[in-house]
């Protein structure tokens, strides 16, 4: 009785109406039997001898049934090779469904306990280095631009280039995850992330920093799409939604971690050495490389977690997704005290193989053809997913989502931004406010040693003055005279001599360059040994300030993110996202009274809160609505268009700064109604298996 008959084996599971027979054989039977008392025995092993012995749920080699029907009918089985690609999908798309809730039923036996969340912690490392990915640059910026000496617009572009490398690798490390495996994809995210996040904190040069960015951004735009489809293949129906909400809570532990670590390392300037004159390694280097350590330490523990198994059975490993599975149950049954319980299920269902794969031998050509032609396939396969996202099964989805993601990216990321500029701009208007006016001073024979700030000289007389050892800061001098006068390592800021005549002065030591003396006369006047380095002025941040609004903004959202994971699964993802799109769309408006720092800041911790919702309904969604050999890719598309949409809006909202509320608040506002609308118009998901 080495195995059952083929018409046995090929009865064993039949699906109908939605439901499977299960065979009463001692082999998987979905979990409703009765638990056998402890010291029973399966008949399965009674009165064989301790060679011959075969445990109940062990694994034996059982072939899968596919395999016994294919030896069974070898004409047929050659036959596939003519027949058309149509029916070949047709045939593969029937046995995906009952794959389908097979693999429910699989979960729902292994449980859900110490392994799932092993690997919600492995998993939320590597969204906590996404989450701390989006603020690194916003914070170095400030201490960066001086080391770089960075001009306005290459502090911009260096803003919108990590968004830029997400978007690329959102969509390339999504579609490969697709067709190399969850693990393998989420490794290589993540190493290119490490690798040229710490290589960015040692370069001195713009270029090179800006190129580190943007290969760092385009490793760390492949873990979300990867993070998702990995966990949620390890999730049960009724599990799903809550915990996929609370994973996302590890993007708001990167911010918070973020924050505090700005806080703590950048400020302290000393915190660095330097070689000579060219090369400096200050604080905000220090700060770099440990925001890579999340991303690291993600990295090294990923490397004792298992490949999906929903995955595997997709690519027809189905010994490889077993033992996975069975170690899954294994472990979660000892956590719970229950070790003797055994894992029944001998095979699993899997889909019909259709893809045609390339394997090139070693005595063919060279190494970097057989390479080239490997790489090639693995890329137009990953393009043929991408377009299988709008085929007409799923075009509909695809575009509703799409401009749900797109709406909720403009608004969410262009008022992120918009918001500390508007702080800052409102600080800069408090501060020209108290500026201080001196009109028609005469001044001789004075040493100013001291700083001046924030004020506004005209038409005075400064004659045989020194100016040593001092600052000037947001300083500016209309229409005065300087007559033997010596100025001696002085250092400014925001300061300029405008319509001046400065005559017998000597400039010793100073960074007092020739662009800021507009249209001044300079007669017998000299300029010695000027100060080195960058000769940009740079605006004074209150960087406490900045790490103190992005912390708030931050920890705001850690309501929203339990109030969406408990009510997931009881109200639905369509209710949520539109529910919450709506709600954010009213705090919008709230914006027009906010005239103060505090208000804004108010406003912005009550936009991010009731946001956070509408993002966990998408990311929960956007897994459910795809089969698993498309789930990554589709992801990695609607990931990537987000970014698209927080590069559009950072660009769009900071120009209004300054200018007028009115077009960035209606903007946010409409995006938000229109996306939260048609969002309803998506399908629920809430009890569909994972296809």
């Amino acid at each position: 009785d080495g195995y059952r008959n083929t018409n046995q084996v090929s009865d064993d599971y039949r699906y109908q109406d939605g439901n499977y027979d299960a065979p009463n054989d001692g082999y998987y039977r979905g979990g409703d039997e009765p638990a056998q008392e402890e010291d029973a025995q399966s008949d399965v092993t009674e009165g064989h001898d301790e060679d011959d012995e075969v445990y109940e749920g062990e694994y034996q080699g059982i072939p899968h049934p596919d395999d016994i029907k294919e030896k069974q009918k070898r004409a047929p089985a050659v036959a596939d090779e003519y027949r058309d690609r149509a029916d070949l999908m047709a045939e593969r798309m029937e046995d995906e469904e009952q794959l389908a809730h097979q693999y429910e039923n699989i979960i729902e036996e292994c449980g859900h306990g110490r392994f799932q969340w092993t690997l919600f912690f492995v998993l939320g490392l590597a969204l906590m280095a996404d989450g701390v990915e989006v603020f690194v640059v916003g914070f170095v910026l400030p201490s960066a631009e001086k080391d770089m000496c960075l001009s306005s617009s290459n502090k911009g572009m260096l803003g919108l280039i990590v968004y830029l490398g997400m978007m690329v690798g959102a969509v390339l490390l999504g579609g490969l995850a697709d067709k190399l495996g969850r693990k393998q994809c989420l490794i290589i995210s993540l190493a290119i992330n490490a690798a040229f996040a710490f290589l960015s904190s040692f370069v001195q040069g713009y270029g090179f920093f800006l190129f580190c960015r943007l290969i760092s951004g385009l490793g760390i735009g492949g873990t979300l799409p990867i993070v998702f489809a990995y966990f949620s293949e390890f999730l049960s129906r009724e599990k799903r939604g809550e915990h996929l909400s609370w994973l996302c809570m590890f993007w708001m532990i990167g911010g918070i971690y973020a924050s505090a670590m700005a806080w703590s390392i950048i400020p302290h300037y000393g915190w660095g050495f330097s070689m000579g004159t060219k090369y400096h390694f200050h604080s905000w280097r220090v700060f770099v490389l440990v925001c890579a350590l999340p991303c690291i330490a993600s990295l090294v523990a990923l490397k004792f977690m298992p490949e999906s198994p929903r995955f595997l059975l997709e690519i027809g490993k189905h010994d490889e997704a077993w033992m996975i599975l069975k170690q899954v149950h294994d472990t979660n049954m000892r956590a719970k005290g229950e070790p003797e319980r055994v894992f029944t299920v001998s095979y699993i269902k899997t889909p019909k193989q259709v893809d045609e794969f390339i394997e090139i031998q070693s005595s063919t050509g060279t190494w970097y053809q057989r390479w080239l032609v490997r790489i090639t396939t693995t890329l137009k396969q990953v393009w043929d997913n991408v377009l299988y996202c709008l085929t007409a099964q799923y075009r509909m989805n695809t575009l509703m989502l799409a401009v749900v993601w797109f709406t909720m990216a403009l608004s969410y990321y262009g008022l992120i931004v918009w918001f500390p500029d508007m702080i800052r701009y409102l600080q800069d208007e408090a501060y020209d406010s108290r500026v201080k006016i001196f009109d028609e001073e005469e001044v001789s024979h004075f040493t100013f040693n001291f700083t001046l700030e924030n004020q506004i000289h005209r038409n005075g007389e400064y004659r045989n003055d020194k100016f040593i050892g001092m600052k000037f800061k947001e300083v500016k001098f209309e229409d005065s005279l300087f007559e033997d006068c010596y100025f001696e390592d002085v250092t400014s800021s925001e300061t300029f001599f405008e319509n001046c005549t400065i005559i017998s002065t000597v400039f010793y030591n100073t960074d007092l360059y020739e662009h800021k003396f507009i249209n001044c006369r300079l007669i017998n006047s000299t300029f010695m040994k000027e100060k080195e380095g960058c000769h940009i002025d740079f605006e004074e941040d209150n960087d406490f300030l900045i790490y103190l609004v992005s912390f708030l903004g931050s920890l705001s959202v850690l309501p929203g993110n339990i109030i969406s994971a408990l009510l997931m699964d009881k109200i639905g993802r369509i209710k949520m996202i539109g529910g919450s799109m709506l709600i954010s769309a009213v705090c919008c408006f709230f914006l027009f009274f906010g005239n103060s720092e505090s208000a804004m800041i108010g406003w912005q911790c009550l936009f991010c809160g009731a946001s956070i919702a509408a993002w966990n309904a998408l990311d929960v969604i956007t897994v459910e609505l795809y089969p698993t050999d498309k789930r990554a890719t589709a992801f990695g598309i609607l990931n990537g268009l987000c970014k698209f949409g927080a590069i559009l809006g950072n660009s769009i909202f900071s120009s209004f700064v300054g200018i007028t509320k009115v077009v960035p608040i209606l903007l946010a506002s409409s995006a938000l109604v229109g996306g939260g609308l048609l969002a309803l118009r998506l399908p629920e998901t809430r009890e569909q298996v994972l296809m």
